[in-house]
């Protein structure tokens, strides 16, 4: 069998810088880069070796594509599928890789940084706030495709943790009703569009006015919702939340707490 792996790997959310080094040597040895063109900037493909070849899967289905990674692979090419942000979170590699296994072709998977990280560096947020909220919800409202109904959005906000919500402009009124009934109409949330783009926009609203910012900004695609009380604390320059690992009269394994 030809051992030559095909690299599953996560482009990151847009700037090329934020692409891991693992992923942009890949890149730099690949012979052909089939990179997800409706998601992926071309910014990206500046990693891409002098001689290296690239298509865009953004017109291919399934088969398409992996008959394309079999005719290289078959040829001795080193191939990368290059994913958006990180190829575990709504990248559809699962399909792809049980594919490849039919055809008995190894890979292997290379991490990226998701938008929802992206994110919350550009707001200077920390999704887990000692005592306010430990838990972060990535997630998609259902439309075209199906979520689970024991995932429902409506189910897991009513948990008030931090949220990112993906994939769910095309449902903005839906989406805005759900919250205002579990997070309230008057609690802040975040829009980001394209982070780490260079169009990269960042906005803050009330949640009832989430329908009016997305129309009223033309936007369409290409954002993630996120809300929680983290996000309402990232702009509150008093507000003042300490964790325990830093905090001189807690004790644990490295340290002892002051006497």
């Amino acid at each position: 069998m030809n051992e030559n792996k095909v690299i599953f790997a996560g482009a990151g959310p847009g700037d090329p810088d934020l692409m891991t080094i693992k992923s942009m040597n890949a890149l730099k040895t690949a012979d052909l880069i089939i990179y997800a063109g409706s998601l992926v900037p071309k910014a990206v493909l500046c990693w891409k070796g002098e001689d290296t070849e690239t298509k865009s899967s953004a017109g291919m289905d399934l088969h398409q594509i992996i008959d394309t990674i079999k005719t290289y692979h078959a040829n001795g090419k080193r191939i990368v599928r290059l994913h958006t942000g990180d190829p575990s979170l709504y990248g559809a590699i699962f399909e792809q890789m049980r594919e490849l296994e039919k055809s008995n072709i190894p890979y292997e998977v290379i991490p990226g940084v998701t938008a929802a990280f992206a994110a919350s560096s550009k707001m200077n947020m920390e999704y887990t706030l000692p005592e306010v909220t430990q838990t972060l919800i990535l997630t998609r409202i259902s439309g075209r495709t199906p979520v689970p109904e024991s995932e429902d959005l409506e189910k897991l906000a009513s948990h008030q943790a931090s949220m990112a919500i993906y994939l769910s402009i095309g449902h903005a009124r839906k989406v805005q009703e759900i919250l205002e009934k579990h997070y309230g109409k008057d609690s802040l949330c975040a829009v980001a569009y394209k982070v780490s783009h260079p169009e990269e926009k960042i906005f803050y609203t009330k949640i009832k006015r989430l329908v009016k910012t997305w129309a009223d900004n033309e936007i369409t695609r290409h954002a993630l919702i996120i809300v929680g009380k983290s996000v309402e604390a990232s702009v509150k320059t008093d507000a003042i939340l300490k964790s325990k690992l830093y905090d001189s009269t807690f004790s644990h394994g490295y340290r002892s707490a002051d006497k």
